[in-house]
């Protein structure tokens, strides 16, 4: 015997979720938080509108003001998400690496791993990175999101300057080299992250980009010694 189907029941997972005002404590914020993600996810910073967030978490916009005040209050959230993932995807990247009784190899290992880590999660994740690192009226960058955050806690810029701290006390790094370090090996992986998402450089095959990202990172690595 046919079945026989109800046509609501056709178009029911295409409807958006229908209004609420109300979550339990705490679970609003966080359902607003993780629509922001998704927007900035499918479109950079740009595309984190408050409206859509609150459309997306299924709730009326004015429930949406006791968390986030405004559209930059909930784009500071979601920066704070991405700059948090970015960190966790670092310290995936640092678990995988074998363990080195040399402390010297074993922090030049780690440097060469949160460079291959920044990068990837660049070309993997664009429009998160491109919203970790959007410019903001705000006069510092916000602290990456406790519950999104790797285990240790720090930010990616953190976790470099320990791993830079921890090849100057091996030896791997020259005491006069360290004040500022980070700045240069940042902004070496930064440009080449820009230009594989945003320059000439995005079309770039895969297997030749990976060539060229660990040479990158042999590069800083040869240059800091």
């Amino acid at each position: 015997m046919d079945t026989v189907h109800n046509p609501s029941d056709m178009t029911t997972s295409s409807r958006p979720p229908a209004p609420r005002s109300t979550y339990r404590h705490g679970d609003l914020r966080r359902a607003l938080l993780a629509s922001g993600v998704e927007l900035a996810r499918d479109g950079g910073p740009d595309a984190v509108v408050l409206r859509e967030a609150t459309r997306r978490a299924g709730v009326v916009p004015n429930a949406a003001y006791r968390h986030f005040a405004s559209r930059d209050d909930l784009l500071d959230a979601v920066r704070a998400a991405a700059l948090s993932r970015l960190a966790s995807a670092i310290e995936s990247e640092l678990a995988r690496l074998p363990r080195r009784r040399d402390l010297a190899q074993a922090a030049r290992a780690r440097l060469r791993a949160i460079g291959t880590a920044y990068v990837r999660f660049a070309f993997e994740e664009p429009g998160l990175f491109r919203t970790a690192f959007s410019a903001s009226d705000r006069p510092d960058d916000p602290e990456p999101d406790p519950e999104m955050a790797g285990a240790s806690g720090l930010n990616p810029f953190q976790l470099l300057s320990s791993t830079l701290d921890d090849m100057a006390a091996a030896g791997a790094l020259p005491a006069k080299k360290r004040p500022g370090a980070e700045y240069l090996a940042w902004s070496s992986v930064h440009g080449f992250a820009k230009l594989v998402i945003d320059g000439p450089l995005r079309t770039m095959p895969a297997r030749e980009r990976e060539r060229v990202l660990q040479a990158l990172v042999a590069m800083v690595e040869d240059g800091l010694a």
